[in-house]
């Protein structure tokens, strides 16, 4: 048995840690704890009861009210990585610049980033967002069309992104991306970049926004990005969506064309 005099020992250390590592167990309490116990009281999953909440909260066929309640959803009652207000003006600001008409997206989840990249596309642009589990597609596929955007433009692809990205020019008739938005499985940033670029669908001035490259991280990928030489790299710093004190960060690809 611990004796006191070696537990009080520990005590400062104990509290450094507690202190230092604060917003890394918020998270755990957010993401993990409540997530578990709303799941046993419910019987619902967490994308199925954030989208009752967005049903009966926010105003049909108005993005910004979508977003806003998913926002308030995501920061006040439970929490889902979506990539939120803050490092969303990020995204905003490029698509107002790049205006581009071929968007694609790895990682659809329940839909918030599909809606804030759809609302701002320019007219006759289509955006294809993947989405590799199925019943995560089907509440997505229900907040894209409350928030009004219909199959002309956004399709929904129910599929693994490593078994879609070969077959999109094939099966889809897309033949150049302008903009790629990465906020799937962080492991897959890399193989999915290598994919697009062994498919010849991204060229010169084609940017590629990839979220979460430094909490949880894609190092693999940051490191391939700066050595390949095929891109203009820009890290923009921020802290995780819907929780202060984390750091994060965005990682800007701009093609530099063939070499």
């Amino acid at each position: 048995m611990v004796s006191p005099a070696i537990a009080l020992a520990f005590l400062p250390l104990l509290i450094t840690l507690l202190i230092r590592y604060r917003y890394y167990f918020v998270l755990l309490y957010r993401a993990v704890l409540v997530r578990w116990v709303q799941d046993l009281l419910t019987g619902l999953s967490r994308e199925e009861r954030a989208f009752q909440y967005i049903l009966t909260h926010s105003i049909p066929g108005d993005p910004q009210s979508i977003l806003d309640t998913f926002d308030h959803w995501c920061s006040k009652v439970e929490f889902i990585s979506n990539i939120g207000p803050k490092k969303g003006k990020i995204l905003d600001r490029l698509l107002e610049e790049i205006r581009p008409l071929t968007v694609l997206e790895l990682g659809t989840h329940c839909g918030y980033s599909t809606v804030r990249i759809a609302r701002s596309l320019p007219l006759g642009a289509r955006l294809y967002s993947i989405e590799m589990h199925e019943k995560n597609a089907q509440i997505a596929e229900k907040i894209i069309r409350l928030a009004g955007f219909d199959d002309d433009t956004v399709e929904l692809v129910v599929s693994p992104s490593d078994e879609v990205i070969p077959r999109l020019r094939e099966d889809y008739g897309v033949e150049h991306l302008d903009f790629v938005f990465m906020d799937h499985w962080k492991r897959c940033y890399l193989p999915d970049l290598q994919l697009l670029e062994g498919s010849g669908l991204l060229g010169e001035g084609s940017v590629v926004l990839a979220d979460n490259v430094v909490f949880p991280g894609a190092p693999n990928f940051l490191r391939y990005v700066r050595n390949s030489g095929l891109y203009e790299l820009r890290l923009h710093r921020a802290s995780l969506e819907y929780i202060r004190g984390i750091r994060d960060g965005m990682a800007e690809l701009v093609h530099r064309g063939v070499k």
